[in-house]
């Protein structure tokens, strides 16, 4: 694990009400989309550094000292995080499943509560605000329900907002769209079918369609089958090979094989933001997941901001910071709220 020096922050002034900013579509977003697909041999590589089953479910029920040395919880290190964001723009980012709301069997479930609402409602008034989750962008909204949001669905793959209806100052902003995977829409509509009806005979495995990427849930799954679960979906993408396989927690993810993941959505909102290759921004990214990775490791090389990595036991992560479960979170996003309150009642 990589070892971050312990930054932190007091919580800087947000744009102006009625600023606008960088129209659709900035040039990461076109980028992507003429980059197109991976390399078949890096896709496939990626694929197989997933790892082994175990991987995926970590066994140490407890934070170590030497973990949390170097990942420390960011409600102990609050202040720090204040002054490291101090003077600068500050920028959130969001996961949803496992960091707005507990990971729950039934992925349809996965409801946020009120008060995880208004935690976030609060931030949002205060600072530019993304929700970045693997689900389907309009999944991910029905569950938040705040229109003043961006919305990054599909790892990233899909981006908008915020909504013309809010009445946020953020929200009169020129919408912001960006859907780099557009033309991999009919292939992942026929995997789709394809996984649903192979992996029928499994009992609880479940097959979510999140528009641009597919998962395949296992929670529910006896251990003994994981093997036979994976080697059923292995079998369905050997005919499409545009498209690769990672892992999540208790998930496995099946996206296309292009050169876009959460990092890349982190990237082209800040640049929709207007905040490419400022100085003067400082992103908060939390999330739970493996795929939160890639976001966390953007920040660790723009040497900007800070990564919170939501679990209660020990992993590797390029996270800078922790936090144990959702609830910690629900504080987190409150003590933001209060600092930036009583900075502005000062000034």
């Amino acid at each position: 694990m990589t070892k971050h020096a312990a930054e932190d922050a007091a919580v800087a002034a947000p744009a102006q009400p009625g600023r606008r900013f960088t129209s659709y579509p900035p040039s990461s977003c076109r980028r992507a989309a003429a980059q197109g697909r991976m390399d078949p041999g890096a896709a496939g590589a990626a694929a197989r550094a997933t790892g082994s089953w175990l991987d995926a479910v970590p066994r140490r029920a407890e934070h170590d000292d030497d973990w949390m040395e170097k990942h420390p919880s960011a409600l102990a290190g609050f202040e720090s995080v204040l002054a490291a964001a101090k003077g600068k723009q500050v920028v959130m980012f969001l996961d949803y499943d496992g960091t707005l709301s507990p990971i729950v069997k039934d992925p349809d479930t996965a409801v946020m509560t009120e008060e995880m609402r208004d935690a976030v409602r609060g931030v949002a008034e205060h600072f530019p605000t993304a929700i970045v989750s693997g689900r389907c962008r309009d999944k991910v909204f029905n569950f938040v329900k705040l229109a003043e949001l961006y919305y990054a669905g599909s790892h990233g793959m899909d981006i908008k907002g915020p909504t013309p209806e809010s009445k946020h100052a953020k929200a009169k902003a020129e919408a912001v769209l960006c859907q780099p995977a557009s033309e991999f829409l009919p292939v992942i509509d026929e995997v789709y079918r394809a996984l649903t009806a192979t992996t029928a005979a499994i009992p609880g495995a479940t097959v979510e369609n999140n528009k641009f990427c597919l998962s395949v849930h296992f929670r529910c799954v006896q251990e003994e089958k994981w093997s036979a679960l994976e080697e059923q979906v292995r079998s369905v993408l050997k005919e499409f090979p545009d498209l690769r396989l990672t892992r999540g927690r208790k998930v496995l993810e099946i996206r296309p094989s292009i050169k876009w993941d959460k990092g890349n959505a982190l990237q082209f909102l800040l640049e929709a933001l207007g905040f490419a290759d400022s100085n003067n921004v400082f992103p908060i990214y939390i999330g739970d997941d493996r795929t939160d990775e890639d976001a966390f490791k953007v920040l660790r090389d723009m040497g900007q901001g800070i990564g919170i990595l939501v679990s209660k036991i020990p992993k590797e992560t390029s996270a800078s910071y922790s936090l144990r479960e959702p609830s910690e979170v629900k504080e987190f996003l409150h003590k933001l709220v209060k600092s930036k309150q009583s900075t502005t009642q000062r000034d």
